[in-house]
């Protein structure tokens, strides 16, 4: 797949609309039949068949399995009836070829054996070696085959920030003191390290769509930890040489934070097609402070899925009302579906979406 032709080819079937796929063209806000709809996290082990893959595989021997990635992708995309599949990786693939290896713990989530700590350490990571992703690119080029322009194909990877953090803290942290400790004392080598994280995820997100990946959604994780003033100082740059760096590429990209209300301004100014919401503010709110010049994803709160039915269509309406029928919104979560949900009800905001129609948004 030639990168300029990415969202040029015309599509066609039962389920598409003008030129590009309904999910695609309402990332460049262009007009759409109807909201497009998709969920973080839509594989996983909320859903049978993804529990029944794992019974064998772990996680990262799924991510490094083509078929198994892509098969659990598709499985999910149709199960569910979504406008986009995800392609199924982790966030963390990219530390591996910088030389720090990393385990996913029971219980525990993701260990990094030897976190970055000094200058030395950031010096040693590697950015010659993101040609070893390229299982990666394999899973995309399968499911771009499956669904042959009929669903959106979203690659993803980490933001600079978010990434970093991982490598420093080691894991989860709740206060991030090792990152920040770095971020402000040793500002030089803070910025080498997002430096390396950008020239690595630039060619780690080149190969996803020369894979077929129509849009790259950049998963800006931890970046509500950051202040207004350190997110611009300290952030800001490395994320927006990311989002022009995959624009290039000749496909929209998506940018998400996690309790980033107060951010969403500035994440608006990387110059990323979509900026994604979180649940913690209104819709039309989060637009606003965004911008109309962005397209936003979101953002039911990923818990309302555990929800009566008629409690779960009031909010999912809401979402569509405040939404307003302004071209440029796909519907999705806050965040990701969370293990125990019930598959039926994520099913049932999908038909709720499909079946929402603007004339009556008011009534």
């Amino acid at each position: 797949m030639e990168i300029a032709d990415s969202n040029a080819a015309s599509a066609s079937g039962p389920d598409t609309i003008l030129e590009g796929t309904r999910f695609v063209r309402a990332c460049l806000r262009k007009p759409v039949d109807r909201t497009p709809v998709w969920f973080l996290r839509q594989a996983g082990r909320y859903m049978q068949e993804y529990r029944d893959v794992r019974k064998h595989h772990t996680l990262v021997e799924i991510c490094k399995q083509p078929e198994l990635a892509a098969e659990v992708t598709i499985t999910a995309a149709e199960k569910l009836g979504v406008d986009a599949a995800i392609i199924f990786a982790d966030l963390l693939l990219p530390l591996e070829p910088m030389g720090l290896p990393f385990e996913f713990q029971a219980g525990e989530g993701p260990t990094v054996f030897h976190p970055i700590r000094t200058a030395e350490d950031v010096h040693a990571l590697r950015t010659d070696r993101a040609a070893d992703l390229a299982y990666v690119a394999r899973a995309i080029e399968k499911v771009a085959a499956h669904f042959r322009d009929h669903l959106g194909i979203i690659g993803f990877c980490g933001a600079p920030y978010t990434l970093a953090s991982y490598m420093i803290e080691g894991g989860g942290s709740r206060n991030y003191i090792h990152t920040k400790q770095m971020m402000y004392g040793d500002t030089p080598t803070w910025r080498l390290l997002l430096d390396k994280l950008v020239t690595v995820l630039t060619e780690y997100c080149q190969l996803q769509v020369q894979a077929g990946a129509d849009v790259i959604q950049i998963f800006d994780s931890w970046v509500g930890s950051l202040s207004l003033s350190d997110y611009r100082d300290y952030a800001l740059e490395a994320s927006k040489r990311l989002v022009r760096a995959v624009q290039q590429m000749g496909v929209p990209v998506i940018y998400f934070g996690v309790e980033t209300a107060g951010l969403l301004g500035e994440m608006a100014s990387t110059g990323a097609d979509v900026i994604g919401l979180d649940w913690r503010q209104p819709l039309d709110e989060g637009w606003r402070a965004v911008g109309h010049g962005h397209a936003v994803q979101g953002n039911l709160d990923p818990i309302t899925l555990f929800a009566p039915l008629d409690v779960l269509e009031l909010r999912v309406h809401e979402i569509l009302r405040a939404a307003n029928g302004r071209p440029g919104h796909i519907f999705n979560l806050g965040h990701g579906i969370v293990p125990g949900t019930p598959v039926e009800n994520v099913q049932a905001v999908v038909r709720m979406v499909r079946e929402f129609r603007l004339e009556a948004k008011h009534a």
